[in-house]
């Protein structure tokens, strides 16, 4: 190893320490938060810089951009502001760049990495090298030639900070990617495009090409950190780790570097074969919610209900070290989870007195899409239901949707002659504002607001189908989403003080906080961080709410992962529909639909019928449909 390789195996950082996983490929660490997996790469990349300057040589970094490394950026600027991590001498290749694409464009990685690094401490520019995504295309070929001997000049990578991409990309060496491949420009993949549809306001508007440092390139680094965080990047972690090596998954190329290391956090890793099986992979600690886990997991690979299965189906798939531990019958175990499991169907959600409750939505339709059938059914038994929208959800609307509802209010003015001069210049404003935005810039201030309110109205007629008066509805506009781009703020006292505030007014007995927190930067999450923090700081006035966590809307909760069921019958989920069919900006076809292009209401529809499929098959009761919750006790 050489002297300027931090070691993986050991660090000498203080805080969490990671769970290093068996039956991997490559070494992988998992953290239970996303926020240590950042701490402990900037670490490693400030131990690295410290030693390489106390040997009087100069680090060479290769960087990634994307959400997922944009908190290691921050935990470095924070070392430099904070405990004096010097960058003076530090020299930065980064991965990739769009092409083509103007470094100074909202979507470029030059300006991401000067506004979300560089600008923040002190590297000196000439030290900053990032692909150029304005050479023209008869000399790209010599840029990329000349970027790789720029590397080799520099002593080559001291370490390259990665990301993985859904088709398990790394930098844009796509699948299909050669191992011996160096700087080139690369044709991207429809998925990647996909993935990127959200951050240019449409897939049309993502380039079709990009400029990327090569597998090779990457290989030849003397340490690599690949990171993954969130659920919606657990499938391709587990390949990535766990399958050959293949041109076709570019990532599992890292099995072979002889200094690699995978860096999740826990949701990431929630379908490796150690985390998922565990018991499939060795010696397990059993826990009560492991136990009921295996119990359920046993019942669905051996295809029997739970009070069906017997000694013979736990002794022939590899749980019998679990009948050892728990030190009963078969049948005993069986039980209790099966009556874990029929006690956690709730047709009275509120309980039977009437309480206030508080649905937090983080945007106007997560309400009705995630759980729309309990906001119902808490509503038509007499409880005192609110829902919060957290943001205004403006960003998810189409141009011409805004054109539309600008001119019929400019139609009804005239109609009605209560038009003037004032109404008939903002409506050519709005409409030449359209017209003039480039592909994939934000909206203007004006374009902003129509398109807010136009999800504001449409959240208030689905609140009002699901029961919930309009009076009971409140729009908290939270800052940290004021940006009028993708990317947002991070959350500040502003945001926190507003759901505080919500809180100590309404006091409720219990809240529903969303719980599809795939990405750790996205919307959900940040919006429950908030919800977390403002109940501590209202927990000391004597605000301490029952919490229950939601999710619906992309993913749904395992079964053995639901506290509460509430069974829809077949009216509830039609005026569920209803309430989802009212955000008629989001009907047909999403702006942001994700990887999954099902229409909410179809999405919402499967996935609660398939749960309630999921607890008949277990041999519980048969109902229509389900709507899972998970309680909230300190972690998310």
């Amino acid at each position: 190893m050489s002297q300027s390789t931090i070691s993986t195996s050991e660090s000498s950082q203080t805080g969490p320490q990671p769970r290093r996983m068996h039956h991997t490929k490559m070494p992988t660490l998992v953290f239970e938060l996303s926020e240590e997996v950042d701490r402990y790469v900037a670490g490693q990349i400030a131990a690295l810089i410290r030693q390489k300057q106390a040997n009087g040589e100069k680090p060479v970094l290769g960087l990634a951009t994307g959400s997922t490394p944009i908190g290691v950026y921050r935990e470095l600027i924070r070392l430099h502001e904070e405990e004096g991590l010097d960058f003076s001498n530090v020299i930065t290749f980064n991965l990739d760049e769009y092409w083509p694409m103007q470094p100074d464009s909202i979507h470029s990685y030059h300006r991401f990495m000067w506004e979300n690094l560089f600008h923040h401490i002190n590297i000196p520019k000439e030290n900053v090298n990032i692909p150029d995504g304005t050479v023209k295309l008869s000399k790209v070929e010599e840029w990329c030639d000349a970027y790789e001997r720029k590397i080799q000049e520099a002593g080559g990578l001291d370490l390259q900070l990665l990301g993985i991409g859904r088709t398990g990309h790394i930098g844009f060496n796509e699948p299909g990617s050669s191992r011996n491949s160096t700087t080139r420009l690369v044709t991207l993949d429809p998925k990647t495009r996909k993935d990127a549809a959200g951050e240019f306001y449409g897939e049309e508007n993502v380039p079709m090409q990009a400029v990327t440092m090569g597998v090779h390139t990457i290989m030849n680094a003397r340490q690599v950190i690949m990171l993954a965080l969130g659920e919606h990047k657990a499938k391709i972690v587990r390949t990535a780790v766990e399958d050959e090596v293949s041109e076709q998954i570019p990532s599992t190329y890292l099995q072979k570097h002889p200094n690699s290391i995978f860096v999740i956090d826990a949701a990431a890793a929630s379908r490796l074969t150690a985390v998922r099986i565990p018991w499939m992979a060795g010696l397990v600690e059993w826990t009560p919610a492991l136990v009921k886990k295996a119990v359920i997991w046993l019942s669905q690979r051996v295809k029997k209900p739970l009070l069906k299965l017997e000694e013979a189906d736990f002794m022939e798939n590899h749980l019998i070290n679990l009948l050892r531990h728990c030190d009963k019958s078969c049948e005993a175990i069986v039980h209790e989870v099966f009556m874990e499991m029929q006690n956690g169907i709730c047709t009275r959600p509120g309980g039977d007195k009437p309480i206030t409750a508080i649905c937090f939505s983080p945007h106007p339709d997560d309400d009705v899409i995630s759980m729309g059938g309990t906001l119902i059914t808490l509503a038509d038994q007499g409880h005192d239901m609110h829902i919060a929208y957290m943001t205004s959800g403006n960003i998810a609307v189409f141009d011409e949707d805004a054109s539309r509802h600008a001119k019929f209010v400019n139609q009804f003015l005239e109609m009605f002659k209560l038009d003037s001069d004032n109404t008939s210049k903002m409506h050519e404003k709005l409409l030449n504002d359209l017209v003039v935005k480039k592909p994939g810039e934000p909206d203007s201030p004006e374009i902003q607001a129509v398109k807010g309110l136009i999800r504001k109205t449409e959240a208030a007629a689905g609140a009002i189908r699901a029961g919930v008066p309009e009076s009971k509805l409140h729009f908290l506009d939270m800052p940290f989403y004021q940006t009028g781009d993708v990317k947002k703020k991070p959350i500040g006292e502003d945001d926190v003080t507003i759901v505080a505030n919500l809180l100590r007014e309404l006091k409720p007995d219990q809240i529903y906080v969303a719980g599809d927190l795939s990405d750790p930067h996205g919307t959900h999450r940040v919006c429950a961080q908030a919800i977390i923090r403002a109940l501590d700081v209202v927990k000391a006035e004597g605000v301490e709410p029952e919490v229950w966590l939601y999710r619906g809307a992309w993913e749904e909760y395992e079964p053995h992962e639901i506290e509460r069921a509430v069974p829809l019958s077949p009216a509830v989920v039609h005026r569920k529909r209803s309430a989802i069919f009212a955000h008629e900006s989001q009907k047909d076809q999403a702006l942001f639909p994700g990887s999954d292009e099902r229409e909410f209401w179809v999405r919402a529809e499967d996935r609660t019928k398939n749960t309630a499929r999921v607890y008949d098959d277990l041999g519980l009761p048969e109902f229509f449909a389900l709507e899972g919750f998970v309680q909230y006790r300190g972690q998310l």
